[in-house]
C-alpha cells in the first residue's frame, strides 16, 4: 500500500483542467483506501499538445500529442499511473498500457459561450447568433455540428486551454465558442455559458470522463485503482471507444456519440458528419452492457448508410 515514504505517483498534464482532474483522482484514491494525502502525489508534465497552440491538433499529430510524454513516463516507470481526459486518449493504445479505471462521468454537454458583443441577445443560443457570426473551435465534430445546424455561420480555429480560449473570445477573435460543461465544472466555472442539450447536440466520444491508465502488467496498481473505477462510466466509455475503433475514425473524423446506462443495458446514439456539416447520418442501438460486438454493429450500419462525403473520413474496422 502506498505511503508518504513510497507514494503512488499520478502523472498528469500541467494545464489547470488536467491538474484538477488529477487532484480529483488523488482525493478519490486516498478516500477509497484510507490513505494519508501525501501517499499519492501528482507528477506534472508539459504535453506536446500544450506546446503548439497555433494549428489544429489533427494537423500536428492528433490525440497522441496529449499522451506521448505520459506514455513514456509510465512505460519507463517514472510514474505509476496517468490521468487523462478520456476523450483525448487515442483509440489504439500501446500494448504495455491499459485503461484500468474511469471516474464517474461528469456532465457530457457542450456549452455555448458568447463574447461580450452578444450581451444584448435576450437568450444565447446557436439559433440566435446573427448571420455570419464566427464560432471558434478546433474540433472537427463541433465545427461540423455548427455548420450542419447553421451553414451561414463561420468557423474559426480556436486552440488552447479554457482560459486561453475565453481570452481569445473576449479579444474579438470569435463571436462565440463551444466548451465542455464537464471541464468548466471541474474548474469551478459552473454558470458560464448556455448548455446544449445532449439529446439534440451529441457530445464527443468519452466526453466528461476521466480515465486512469497503468502498466498492463502492474497488478498492484490495477488493484489499487479498481477501488475508484465507476462501472457505468467504464461500460459506456468502453462502448464509445469500441464504436470509434470500428468506424476507423481519427482526429479528422467528425463523430458525436452518447451512451446511457439503463441497468445492465446500454443505449448508444451516434451521428457522423462530413467536415463541412452538409451531410449527416444518425443511428442508435440498445444492447447488453457485456455485448462487446454491439458498437461494431452500429458502426457497420452507419457506414453502410453514410453518404460518400462522410464515409471517406472513416476507414472502417482495422
Amino acid at each position: 500500500m502506498p505511503s508518504p515514504d513510497r507514494p503512488f505517483r499520478l502523472g498528469t498534464r500541467r494545464s489547470p483542467l488536467a491538474l484538477a482532474q488529477a487532484e480529483e483522482t488523488r482525493v478519490r484514491l486516498c478516500a477509497a483506501h484510507g490513505l494519508d494525502p501525501e501517499a499519492v502525489v501528482l507528477v506534472p508534465v508539459v504535453a506536446s499538445g500544450d506546446k503548439v497552440q497555433d494549428r489544429p491538433l489533427a494537423e500536428i499529430g492528433g490525440k497522441a500529442l496529449w499522451t506521448r510524454e505520459l506514455d513514456a513516463w509510465l512505460i519507463g516507470g517514472e510514474i505509476d499511473a496517468a490521468v487523462h481526459s478520456a476523450k483525448d486518449v487515442e483509440t489504439v493504445r500501446p500494448e504495455a498500457l491499459a485503461l484500468v479505471a474511469f471516474l464517474p462521468r461528469e456532465d457530457v454537454r457542450d456549452v455555448l459561450v458568447g463574447a461580450a458583443s452578444l450581451a444584448a441577445l435576450p437568450h444565447l443560443s446557436l439559433a440566435a447568433l446573427p448571420p455570419g457570426a464566427r464560432v471558434g473551435t478546433s474540433a472537427p465534430r463541433r465545427a461540423a455540428q455548427v455548420l450542419n445546424a447553421r451553414p451561414d455561420l463561420t468557423v474559426v480555429m480556436f486552440r488552447g486551454n479554457v482560459a486561453t480560449r475565453l481570452a481569445k473570445l473576449e479579444q474579438g477573435e470569435a463571436d462565440a465558442t463551444l466548451l465542455a460543461r464537464a471541464g468548466l465544472n471541474r474548474l469551478g466555472l459552473h454558470d458560464l455559458g448556455t448548455p446544449l442539450e445532449a439529446e439534440h447536440w451529441l457530445p464527443a466520444p468519452a466526453q466528461g470522463a476521466i480515465a486512469i491508465e497503468a502498466r498492463a502488467g502492474d497488478e498492484a496498481a490495477r488493484a489499487l485503482l479498481a477501488a475508484i473505477d465507476h462501472a457505468e462510466t467504464h461500460a459506456a466509455v468502453r462502448a464509445e471507444r469500441a464504436l470509434l475503433a470500428a468506424l476507423g475514425g481519427n482526429c479528422h473524423s467528425p463523430i458525436a456519440v452518447l451512451t446511457t446506462c439503463e441497468g445492465a443495458r446500454l443505449h448508444m446514439t451516434a451521428a457522423l458528419f462530413s467536415p463541412d456539416g452538409a451531410a449527416r447520418i444518425d443511428g442508435a442501438l440498445a444492447f447488453a452492457a457485456d455485448d462487446a460486438d454491439a458498437p461494431a454493429r452500429l458502426a457497420a450500419d452507419l457506414l453502410a448508410r453514410a453518404a460518400p462525403g462522410i464515409a471517406v473520413h472513416f476507414a472502417g474496422p482495422a
